[in-house]
């Protein structure tokens, strides 16, 4: 088969360095350049009666404008997700076995998780350190009866709405979504379509029609994560700064020493013992785990983790599109495990109250058990609500750590999101679900390239040709050039330290999302 191969000195000519394009050093620049204005805003100070400078507003608002169009993706994007990976279920044998496999490995990881925050909140005592002011705290708070009743939809939609009286008499009423409703009026849906069978195929057919639409949409919002980078890490510099973290210091060290056992330690054992190379996860799950980092959402983040687990850690799309949408609104060891075990023995400690064995036994209960709390409130906070209710501790702790609570998010959404894609690995690689050649390949290229790039129709080999022959010339290392100069033989991601996303065979036209 003839083939065009393309020439560097032509791409070269006409596209940009790589440095300059690829995703992960966009991310990395946008992480400095948001450091440094951020840092240049704190300088400048406030204006008027204390209201912030002019940058800071600028990159508040840069900062909020890209969060809030995340956040406006993530309804249709669970519903669809969701009702169309329990419908891929249907090819996959033993479905029910991989679905119990999976919440089993999210156990088995939240528990380590949690022993691990109990441990260094023990050992380091963060809250006996601390200087920080006591403060009322007076948002939302979780509790086992509100997990429960917030089941139960109140419409189809889990819409609800809450209203706020000013000191001036004025009303203002928001609306918001309750993600768990919505992802258990998914899970029924999805559940029901299986058993309806062939009438439900239609609609089976739109729904995954626009869940490839609505991945669009949130892929180009992805694209502009360098330029949110720049706003959510300028404006959490400007408005925190050294000194706000210095009072709670020894608790925020506590939390990302754990974040960091979790992320470095505990996951890439599980990865070695079901013998698979640590670097290769490392290296494919990176532009997932970087951009929750800086988005601090891990549904927003779902498209690309998705995308790494199946093209880069050879996950079976079948299996992955059902664990990473369940993952992305329940598995949560940063967010459920680490910090609220951590954030309660703090709360403890500065209150002089002593905790004994049950406490810590019921700490490690509520973060197994209640991650999927996080998925319909605000997440963490509310997590930790939920903790504090449970052992009898003041709520008022809630109000001491709100301060540096966005810094110590990054972290623990990472922390979230690579344990959404260990799980998926780990449950595949235990039933043959796992492509060991697409795991183990070589990394690099952009995390784009397959959505940029139109593939050139290959040759019709001719009716005489042999098999062999034409596995040759699909193999032989040649690459079919495109428009742009880019290769058209592989999909490629961004990993660490510049490598990216396993080389593997563009897929069909009934492959492409």
């Amino acid at each position: 088969m003839t083939t065009q191969t393309s020439s560097p000195k032509t791409s070269a000519g006409r596209r940009l360095p790589r440095w300059a394009t690829a995703f992960g050093p966009q991310i990395i620049a946008a992480l400095v350049a948001g450091l440094l204005l951020g840092l240049l805003a704190k300088s400048m100070g406030t204006v008027g009666d204390g209201e912030p400078n002019w940058l800071t507003t600028t990159l508040d608002t840069i900062g909020t404008s890209y969060v809030s169009l995340l956040k406006a993706a993530v309804v249709p994007l669970i519903f669809t997700a969701v009702v169309s990976s329990i419908a891929n279920l249907r090819a996959v044998s033993n479905a029910a076995r991989l679905a119990w496999q999976t919440l089993l490995w999210f156990a088995i990881t939240a528990l380590i998780s949690v022993v691990i925050g109990i441990l260094l909140g023990v050992i380091l005592q963060p809250g006996n350190t601390s200087n920080v002011p006591e403060k009322e705290f007076t948002g939302s708070q979780g509790s086992w009866v509100g997990f429960l009743t917030g089941l139960v939809p109140g419409n189809f939609l889990g819409l609800g709405a809450s209203s706020k009286v000013a000191e001036s008499g004025d009303v203002s009423t928001s609306i918001s979504f309750n993600v768990l409703q919505i992802l258990v009026i998914a899970i029924a849906v999805g559940i029901a379509a299986l058993k309806v069978g062939k009438p439900a195929e239609p609609f089976l057919a739109l729904n995954a029609s626009a869940l490839a639409v609505i991945q669009k949409v949130l892929w180009w919002i992805i694209r502009l994560a360098p330029v949110g980078t720049i706003g959510l890490i300028g404006t959490a510099v400007a408005t925190y700064g050294w000194d706000t973290i210095g009072s709670l210091g020894m608790f925020a060290v506590t939390i990302y020493i754990g974040l960091f056992l979790v992320l470095f330690v505990v996951y890439p054992v599980l990865i070695k013992a079901h013998g698979l190379s640590v670097r290769q996860w490392f290296s494919g799950a990176w532009p997932a785990i970087q951009l929750a980092f800086v988005s601090r959402s891990s549904v927003g983040t779902l498209p690309l983790t998705q995308r790494v687990t199946e093209r880069n850690l050879g996950v079976s799309r079948a299996y992955a599109s059902f664990a990473v949408p369940l993952g992305a609104t329940t598995k949560m060891d940063g967010c459920a495990s680490i910090y609220p075990a951590v954030s309660a023995i703090f709360v403890a400690q500065f209150f002089g109250i002593d905790l004994g064995f049950t406490e810590y036994l019921l700490i490690a209960l509520v973060s197994v058990l209640g991650s999927a709390a996080t998925a319909g409130t605000t997440g963490a906070v509310v997590m930790l609500t939920l903790t504090l209710s449970t052992l009898g501790l003041p709520l008022a702790g809630v109000g001491l750590l709100l301060a540096i609570d966005p810094i110590l998010d990054m972290g623990r959404t990472a922390v979230n999101v690579a344990g959404q894609t260990v799980v998926p690995a780990i449950v595949a690689k235990r039933n043959g679900l796992l492509d060991l050649d697409m795991y183990n390949a070589k990394r690099n290229g952009d995390p784009f390239a397959d959505d940029s790039t139109e593939v050139e129709a290959p040759e019709l080999v001719p009716a005489g040709a042999s098999a062999g022959a034409a596995a040759g010339a699909a193999t032989d290392g040649t690459t079919t050039a495109t428009a742009d100069g880019t290769s058209a033989a592989g999909l490629n991601l961004p990993g660490a330290g510049g490598g990216a996303c396993a080389t593997s065979p563009a897929p069909s036209s009934s492959d492409k999302r």
